[in-house]
């Protein structure tokens, strides 16, 4: 390797001089509060190819559509890293008309795009120029406009922010319904009829879906390839999501996740929600992890907000976020076996020790899962009397004994062996270009991790190790999970240790917030992967823009690629290993 090529594998996004490199296609960004590049649409794919292969940015983590309605543009915000250098991201801006929005797709450069350009599509109707597959993601395909859009309007619409004046500050309540009356403020597509809406969503999924193709059984007769569907009413996907299925016989000729069941705009609402009205909103994302939602949301508000986080807080943030990582942990291993066919005693096995770590969330926060725990600045409880030396015995004893006994039983069990080792075995370039993250990437043989690569709150005070896989199969993702947690168990045991007395928060329980204008994208290492979160500010009490990378949904664009030459019976025990939460991927 040429000493050039190797010092790029290491170079920083600070390094990265882009309006150097390409002087006409390229500029800094200047709007205040604002960072990266704005490139010119015609030079984006020059660009982001440049990125990949001369500066050894080749994750493409986010990629996050936002209307200025006032400016009357559209624009795409990329986050890319160097995985091998670590540290920030570099951030590229390409802005369109908000008229007919246009712009060239990066997928592919960046399989990672799919899934994340075909939401932009759906819901602010920007059109990507050599994308594969560009259609709805999240709303059926009959559905009537973009509704992230500043300029749409739904059923019932109100206003665009709240608190509502219909009941603040004067309480004169009355039901917006009364003065709207459900009428022709729904349309629909010409020619289309709601009654028909089955048939043309359908039609447009099975489009893409192989029809003609033929095989061989090992016996030598002919078969067609049948297309059939699992889900979305289905015990093991996890949730209401579906999978249209394309099989030779047993085997799969290619797959394709169709999720929306459960959307319920969660960004739309969260930009009309004041910043800190979204804090236990998070919680509804993935709902098996709400201290994590929390912590990444309020880092972003932080980040434009300048917000200093006591030291005791930071203890309390890490100390909750490692407790999650486990039961998360724990609570998969048991539905994985179930996945694998081990029926639910296995997840109820795995119950006991997560329930002790809810009883503490319970008994800090007010709740078990809906926890709303942290604010901008801080936490919003201390741990009341008894919880130490709870959470200490289940770091010290119970937890490391768990564990074992997990791995007595299943790491040399013969069923789980013979169904996980070798099947959908993912390569390191693979799980890099579909952006995929979390325990699947480590598993992939990529040591990536936010808290060592670059360490948020005090991650950096703590010994710990990444875990690590070799083929990225369903057995390695099993071992990274264990592993993990064994590593969130050494930090929950340094950090209960080292725990300091004093302030929760800095400054006075907050009940607005008021956030200096700009942009900022706050992300933490989720048990699912990285979980970010881009928030731009205009300076009033309501974000402008509110953005969830959800690793979940990121995470199940690996999933066709994962299953295709593998069996029915592998596809729910693949799609367990993702470890997704609908919560989550729909939003």
């Amino acid at each position: 390797m040429a000493t050039a090529e190797l010092s790029n594998l290491k170079l920083k996004a600070e390094d990265v001089k882009l309006h150097e490199a390409f002087p006409d296609a390229v500029s800094v960004e200047t709007r205040k509060g604002y960072s990266g590049y704005t490139v010119k649409p015609k030079h984006l794919v020059e660009v982001a190819t440049a990125l990949r292969d001369r500066y050894n940015f080749k994750f493409l983590s986010a990629a996050t559509p936002v209307h200025y309605l006032e400016q009357g543009q559209m624009e795409m915000v990329y986050h890319l890293y160097n995985l091998d250098a670590g540290g920030g991201a570099i951030v590229l801006h390409a802005q369109t008309s908000h008229d007919a929005p246009v712009l060239p797709s990066l997928t592919p450069i960046f399989p990672g795009a799919d899934f994340q350009e075909r939401e932009a599509w759906d819901l602010y109707g920007i059109k990507f120029t050599g994308h594969p597959n560009l259609r709805r993601i999240l709303m059926w395909e009959g559905f009537h406009g973009h509704p992230m859009r500043k300029d749409w309007k739904e059923a019932y619409f109100e206003q665009d922010s709240k608190p509502y004046d219909t009941r603040w500050p004067g309480g004169q309540v009355h039901r917006v319904e009364d003065k709207n009356p459900f009428g022709n403020n729904v349309a629909y597509p010409d020619g289309f009829t709601l009654e028909g809406w089955s048939e043309e969503s359908d039609r447009t999924m099975y489009d893409a879906m192989p029809v003609d193709g033929k095989g061989l059984t090992t016996e030598g007769m002919q078969t067609d390839y049948v297309t059939v569907n699992l889900g979305p009413q289905h015990p093991s996907t996890h949730g209401v999501l579906r999978l249209i299925v394309t099989l030779d016989g047993e085997t799969i000729v290619k797959l394709d996740p169709v999720m929306g069941y459960l959307h319920r705009n969660h960004e739309k609402i969260g930009e009309r929600n004041t910043f800190i009205q979204n804090i236990p909103f998070t919680d509804r994302l993935d709902y098996l992890t709400p201290m994590c939602n929390n912590h990444g949301y309020v880092m972003a508000v932080e980040k434009l907000m300048g917000a200093k986080v006591p030291e005791r807080a930071e203890y309390l943030r890490v100390i909750m976020d490692e407790f999650t990582r486990v039961a998360s942990h724990l609570w998969w291993i048991g539905f994985f076996l179930n996945d694998l066919g081990a029926f639910f005693t296995p997840a109820l096995y795995m119950m006991t020790e997560r329930e002790m770590i809810l009883d503490v969330f319970e008994a800090t926060a007010g709740s078990r899962m809906m926890v709303n725990y942290m604010r901008f600045g801080g936490v919003s409880r201390d741990l009341p009397p008894g919880a130490l030396e709870t959470l200490k015995e289940l770091a010290f004893e119970r937890l490391p004994r768990k564990i074992d006994e997990i791995e007595a039983y299943l790491t040399d069990n013969e069923i789980v062996r013979s169904r996980c080792i070798g099947v959908a075995a993912l390569s390191a370039a693979d799980a890099i270009g579909y952006s995929v993250s979390g325990p699947i990437l480590r598993a992939a043989g990529v040591p990536y991790d936010i808290r060592k690569a670059e360490p948020y709150g005090i991650y950096d005070r703590f010994d710990f190790n990444i875990a690590l896989g070799q083929t990225g199969d369903l057995f390695d993702r099993y071992k990274v999970r264990v592993f993990e947690a064994r590593e969130s168990v050494k930090i929950l045991q340094q950090a209960l240790t080292q725990l300091p007395e004093g302030e929760i928060l800095s400054g006075k329980q907050q009940y607005q917030a008021r956030v200096p204008a700009g942009e900022a994208y706050g992300r933490i290492e989720s048990p699912k992967g990285e979980l970010g979160f881009y928030t731009v500010s205009n300076g009033k009490p309501n974000p402008y823009r509110y953005h969830v990378r959800a690793p979940s949904f990121i995470n199940l664009t690996s999933l066709g690629k994962a299953c295709e030459g593998w069996k029915v019976a592998d596809v729910v025990a693949i799609l367990g290993s993702i470890d997704i939460v609908l919560g989550e991927v729909d939003r």
